[in-house]
């Protein structure tokens, strides 16, 4: 082989890595959710003598990311049943049919539709929420977001905490409203490992 021959090679090759290498970059990769450590949060005034804080222990799903793109789908299953208040009867009171009513709709869901970007981290996921059946548009706010390599599971991890404030009236769970908050903000905490 001549010396134009074997650098006609070389770059082929080294053209073709390129390429490879840039498909591979920016091709979407899927997480899914460490459920041992991702935990939605509720809270909501209690007769304007404190605010309760409740969550739910179990929750499923799976995060897609195109860095590369900066775009991302987000797709979160809640076991509504999985409630954590803290007190049993009160589990049993908000699982009743005049709140989460679990008995018709054990889970809960969030789907993204647009992941807003500022630089390389997202700030913001529109979707629809899903309680009791009833479909609402909301934003939630990202207020933290980290991509590294996991330390104990050596594999690449991605974190978060995300925020919203919604109507519990909205999704006909508004028993007691205005005395107990109408207003709910719900605080979740994702950590998602690549599969």
């Amino acid at each position: 082989m001549n010396t134009l021959s074997k650098l006609s090679a070389a770059l082929f090759l080294a053209t073709g890595l390129a390429v490879c290498a840039g498909s591979a970059f920016a091709a979407p990769e899927t997480y899914s959710l460490d459920n041992g450590h991702t935990f939605p949060r509720f809270s909501y005034s209690h007769f304007g003598l404190s605010t309760q804080l409740s969550r739910f222990n179990k929750t499923t799903g799976t995060i897609v990311i195109d860095k590369a793109a900066k775009t991302a789908k987000v797709d979160i299953l809640i076991d509504t049943t999985s409630v954590d208040t803290g007190f049993a009867t009160f589990d049993e009171h908000i699982q009743g049919a005049d709140f989460l009513d679990t008995a018709k709709y054990p889970t809960a869901s969030f789907k993204s539709s647009k992941v807003r970007f500022e630089g390389d981290k997202p700030v913001a996921l529109e979707g629809e929420l899903t309680i009791k059946g009833i479909t609402k548009p909301v934003t939630l706010t990202i207020t933290r977001f980290t991509n590294m390599l996991h330390p104990m599971l050596k594999k690449d991890a991605i974190g978060a905490d995300a925020h919203v404030v919604i109507k519990r009236s909205e999704f006909n769970a508004g028993k007691y409203a205005p005395h107990v908050g109408d207003e709910v903000s719900i605080d979740i905490a994702v950590e998602a490992i690549k599969n």
